[in-house]
């Protein structure tokens, strides 16, 4: 049997044993066809496989693409054209976390501009899973690594928020798929505040640029410019038109300034140079981190 070398994405439909899923292969058609975009599917990570499956468990977690999502649209030539190292790689495995602070806010960073692929795009920390390692430890040690916040799983809890498909580049239109991942986004709940996790970054700068905590109503407005559509976003009068940000020197020194809000509700561009905005998938994940909110405001 072949070593496994990393972790990859591997399918089961209908009881069927778990096949490893080909680059241009898409994760999300293969449960619900070329024209639906979400899934419902359960997912295990098992032997270094990671396993999507349409056996729900626990009513199972969404899986989501980009209505634009370039393996979609990938035509048979195109797909043949690719380095034989792409079509070979397989379908990679990330995690992101989404840490939520006791009173309510989540932690964002801004890749560092140097990074190869989504470079300054705001995300949640986040990374590969590495081999023998659970979703909840690699999440937890990208974000040590990315920034300096150590975690230990029994002072937080966990929960799998959903699946997003992630390509890059992110559009046909920017050019063929180089990567191709299945993104898992973890929620944490963390008993302290934002200020006090705040007190204790200490971010990568060969990795972040930039830290910020963004609260519901700042969340809102950013779900709200939606990718790949065309009409104006409307940031709504009782936000603020900045938010404070700490930036991170190359050096790691940390300051804070002011951004303003537009740029978090930028949209994907489909030509051109990409700009700073917050990623497709972790809009996705944003939508499903206010949907955990809606018990707690029906209440108040």
């Amino acid at each position: 049997m072949e070593k496994v070398r990393k972790i990859l994405v591997h399918l089961s439909k209908e009881n069927a044993a778990p096949q490893c899923a080909r680059f241009v292969q898409s994760i999300t058609g293969h449960f619900v066809g070329s024209v639906e975009d979400q899934a419902t599917v359960s997912c295990s990570l098992e032997n270094n496989r990671f396993i999507v499956c349409d056996q729900l468990c626990d009513g199972g977690v969404p899986l989501k693409r980009a209505s634009f999502c370039p393996i979609k649209y990938l035509s048979h030539s195109e797909a043949d054209s690719l380095p034989p190292e792409t079509l070979s790689r397989g379908v990679d495995v990330g995690v992101a976390v989404l840490l939520q602070s006791a009173n309510q806010r989540l932690l964002l960073t801004r890749r560092a501009s140097s990074l190869r692929i989504f470079p300054n795009v705001w995300v949640p920390p986040g990374g590969h899973v590495e081999l023998d390692e659970k979703l909840l430890d690699a999440g937890l040690r990208e974000l040590k690594e990315e920034t300096g916040l150590k975690l230990s799983p029994d002072e937080i809890s966990s929960q799998l928020l959903g699946l997003w498909e992630s390509v890059y580049p992110p559009m046909l239109s920017r050019g063929l798929p180089k990567r191709h991942h299945v993104v898992t986004y973890i929620l944490l709940k963390s008993s302290q505040t934002h200020l006090q996790l705040q007190a204790c970054l200490r971010p990568d700068p060969a990795e972040v640029s930039a830290c910020v905590w963004v609260d519901a109503g700042l969340v809102k407005a950013v779900v709200s410019a939606v990718d790949g559509e065309n009409d104006s976003v409307q940031i709504p009068s009782d936000l603020p038109q900045t938010i404070s940000v700490t930036e991170v020197s190359p050096h790691g020194e940390l300051s804070e300034i002011s951004l303003p809000v537009s740029v978090f509700c930028n949209r994907a561009p489909d030509h051109g140079e990409d700009i700073e905005r917050v990623s497709t998938g972790t809009k996705f994940a944003l939508e499903l981190w206010l949907k955990t909110l809606e018990p707690h405001t029906e209440m108040g």
